[in-house]
């Protein structure tokens, strides 16, 4: 979930009867509210995700239950964007491409073996994987100028370059991420 509130100010504020909190009331992109303790509440939503990221609108000291309930929505983030992360880094390098994976499979025939005198499972070769030839280093680009006329030069090969970009923001992603939430992910 994406954060986009600006929110300067937050405080639990406690039911007169009761005693426990009730809600929370905060300045929320310049409008004062009070927001119930109800995750199904964008703006509740948009509290614990602002605490987890930066909870000083708070003062000195984040309350409880929300600063527990800020600490696992960080945690779940952290989570999703690892595994978003390792996925994109476990996809084929493109200047390198992929080669092909052949695995011999039981196609659920059998036949007698001659030799062990028992019954045997046919095999048969099935690809698994499909090679990926790798995409040229560089291509030739033309740029036109305002007359017309057009200028070929060889530049990288814009595929590589996003993809080296994307891995190193994976990569990032991955180097960031504290420990427990990869131990979680294993």
């Amino acid at each position: 979930m994406e954060n986009n509130m600006n929110i300067t100010s937050a405080q639990c504020q406690a039911d007169p009867i009761s005693g426990t909190n009730s809600c929370i009331k905060a300045t929320i992109n310049g409008q004062e509210m009070s927001v119930p303790l109800d995750p199904a509440n964008r703006h509740y939503a948009g509290i614990v995700a602002a605490t987890a990221t930066d909870g000083s609108f708070w003062g000195d000291t984040v309350p409880e239950p929300m600063a527990t309930e800020a600490a696992t929505w960080l945690f779940n983030q952290q989570l999703a964007d690892y595994r978003v992360a390792t996925t994109r880094l476990a996809q084929y390098i493109v200047s390198v491409g992929r080669a092909e994976v052949v695995e011999s499979q039981v196609t659920g025939e059998q036949v007698w073996n001659e030799d062990t005198q028992e019954m045997q499972d046919v095999m048969h070769e099935v690809v698994v994987q499909t090679a990926i030839e790798p995409v040229p280093a560089t291509v030739e680009q033309t740029t036109y100028d305002e007359e017309g006329n057009g200028t070929t030069s060889t530049i990288t090969n814009p595929l590589i370059t996003t993809d080296v970009a994307e891995r190193a923001a994976a990569q990032s992603v991955v180097d960031a991420t504290p420990q427990a939430v990869k131990d979680k992910h294993t």
